[in-house]
């Protein structure tokens, strides 16, 4: 049985990581943290969590070593503790952006900051298994990743990694949950309902990790890339409209992502030619671990339209 913590289980991240971690057959959770909260049951802030633990959130000073501890902590908090949280525990998820970037530069180009453990960067393995299964086979650390990145990383990989995309326009719809459980005037509840609102038409910073994942040109990327906020929840919704450098035929742009996902157990290839849900669709996954990918071929097959 492995035993795991959590510190910063208080916000969606850390609610939604205790939910999985308490219904995995191999996991023991045993502590749970938040500076707020000390004290509290767990499902006094995430009551779907009712009747299934009773464990309590207890300071960042109380924590006791454990094998692996996972961080989900704001932006910014994680790096300028690491080596404290790694006295801890022989292996660290965190599920911030504070290791996702191997260059530190990327951070004061993105984040505007000054990565405070530039050193330990390269200790930690992008955590997306799709395209780093083998490098988190035994990896000691590994970091999260951003959550539009994710969807438009899953889209784009077949495509980009063989060279095909000239290149992309991808914007990403995304619901309220992306901004985190601190109340702000953004996600004040009659600001931010029935919006359909351009978050980031430009510079999003989950465009560095799309940068380094997909080895584009940081000077030229040639990957143009916004946000868009809308009336959901929970999801994201990739719309990646993709000029090939050359025609190639609807059958074999299906084979190329039947070969790198047919055998991947949480990316679903969605080719459905009638229907309500003939394309991906952020309802019919929140709350799952599913990626669903599908895609359209315009009229002269140049430009693909891939949805994620």
């Amino acid at each position: 049985m492995i035993r795991a913590s959590i510190v910063g289980a208080s916000g969606y991240a850390g609610g939604e990581l205790l939910r999985l971690l308490l219904g995995h057959p191999e996991v023991e959770v045993a502590q749970i943290t938040s500076q707020a909260h000390v004290g509290e049951y767990a499902y006094f802030l995430h009551p779907n969590l009712r009747g299934r633990t009773n464990l309590r959130f207890v300071s960042v000073e109380a924590l006791e070593p454990c094998d692996v501890l996972f961080l989900a902590m704001p932006h910014g908090e994680a790096a300028p503790r690491i080596e404290e949280f790694a006295r801890l525990a022989e292996r660290i998820v965190d599920l911030s952006a504070d290791f996702r970037l191997r260059d530190p530069a990327a951070y004061r180009q993105w984040y505007g900051w000054e990565h405070p453990a530039p050193e330990w960067l390269e200790r930690f393995v992008y955590g997306l298994p799709e395209l780093h299964r083998q490098d988190l086979v035994g990896a000691r650390y590994a970091s999260g990743v951003g959550c539009n990145a994710s969807v438009t990383l899953l889209a784009l990989w077949p495509l980009v990694r063989r060279g095909l995309v000239d290149h992309s326009v991808v914007e990403v719809k995304v619901g309220s949950s992306e901004g985190g459980n601190k109340p702000t005037p953004a996600s004040h509840h009659p600001e931010r309902a029935n919006v359909v609102r351009s978050y980031a038409p430009v510079g999003h910073r989950h465009l560095a990790e799309l940068i380094q994942e997909l080895g584009l040109d940081p000077q030229d990327p040639r990957l143009y890339f916004s946000i868009t906020a809308v009336d959901m929840v929970r999801g994201a919704l990739a719309t990646c409209h993709c000029f090939l450098k050359e025609r190639l035929p609807e059958r074999d742009l299906w084979a190329l992502y039947r070969e790198d996902y047919g055998q991947e157990p949480f990316v679903r290839l969605v080719r459905s030619r009638r229907g309500l849900y003939r394309y991906p669709d952020p309802k019919v996954l929140a709350g799952s671990n599913y990626c669903d990918v599908g895609f359209e071929c315009d009229g002269d097959g140049r430009r693909v339209v891939v949805i994620g």
